[in-house]
């Protein structure tokens, strides 16, 4: 039996359906088809209730997944051996939130395929809560977010860095005293419930502090052009690594303390990459330590 078609089975299965693994595994998704029958018709077994547009797994299909992960993962883990060193193939599909998608990812990857040119890594840009539910159904191999308030028994959690919430104003804007500025300027928020959001809304509600929103954004890039023009003030997180609008503005530390926004790895416990996740999170980390003098400090009373 080839593996590839239990790497295929895995696919179709975290995928939910022909044609999204057939995006993954990059080829048709007739191939799909057509390496889904040759599995069931070695294994003498149906695999799928094909009754159903599109087909999906049936009983039996489901309970061989999870052996037919333990058997790609020996099978890969044996193939290291036997090469006598660490090399990373294949591909790995990466989700992350998007204020880390214009310094800490690019610069993270690009130096983990100098190493591993072989790797093909595919990046998917969301929001916490969406990456954490695309975890969830394996749909990802590994996403980088903002920790969750609960991490279920079948996740995996590596915390990367912590990021001091800041008063983020445009360089036009004199004033130093956050409770000031945040009390006459007006004011840039986040859409949403996102993790941000709620960590800046609990700093103001604990320091009694009334704000007049203006605008809501949808990622804190775009925030961030906002405030570059001196459209308002917001509290973000102090990025651990910062794209050039970003670092270009002021960041002024909060008065009384706040919580950090905690960014990590969430991985699945049964994910089949781990490898190729350490690689790529020692390299986050690095990326975090190289950048920790040289991006922009923020600024104390």
């Amino acid at each position: 039996m080839s593996i590839q078609l239990l790497k295929t089975l895995i696919a179709v299965s975290e995928c939910g359906s022909f044609s999204e693994a057939a995006k993954r595994v990059f080829v048709s998704q007739a191939a799909i088809g057509q390496q889904m029958k040759r599995l069931e018709n070695m294994i003498e077994t149906e695999l799928f209730d094909r009754s159903k547009n599109p087909p999906v797994l049936n009983s039996r299909g489901r309970s061989i997944v999870p052996r037919a992960r333990e058997v790609v993962r020996s099978y890969e883990n044996l193939l290291a051996e036997m090469n006598g060193e660490f090399m990373l193939q294949g591909e790995l599909s990466l989700g992350a939130v998007p204020s880390t998608i214009r310094g800490l990812i690019p610069i993270s990857i690009k130096s983990l395929v100098e190493n591993y040119p072989d790797l093909h890594i595919r990046v998917v840009a969301g929001t916490s809560g969406e990456l954490h539910e695309l975890i969830e159904r394996g749909a990802l191999d590994a996403a980088v977010l903002s920790r969750p308030n609960k991490i279920g028994p079948n996740l995996h959690w590596q915390t990367i860095v912590e990021e001091d919430l800041v008063l983020l104003t445009s360089r036009d804007v004199e004033e130093r005293e956050p409770k000031f500025l945040l009390s006459t300027l007006p004011y840039v928020r986040l859409t949403g419930r996102t993790s941000v959001r709620q960590l800046a809304d609990e700093w103001l509600t604990d320091n009694d502090i009334s704000v007049r929103p203006t605008m809501e954004m949808d990622s804190l890039e775009t925030l961030s052009s906002m405030i570059a023009h001196n459209l308002g003030v917001s509290i973000v997180p102090n990025f651990c690594v910062q794209d050039p609008i970003f670092a270009s503005l002021r960041k002024i530390e909060l008065q009384g303390t706040s919580k950090p926004r905690v960014l990590g790895m969430m991985t699945r416990v049964d994910c089949l990459k781990l490898n190729f996740v350490d690689a790529l999170l020692n390299e986050l980390k690095r990326t975090v330590v190289d950048h920790a003098t040289t991006d922009t400090p923020k600024e104390t009373l």
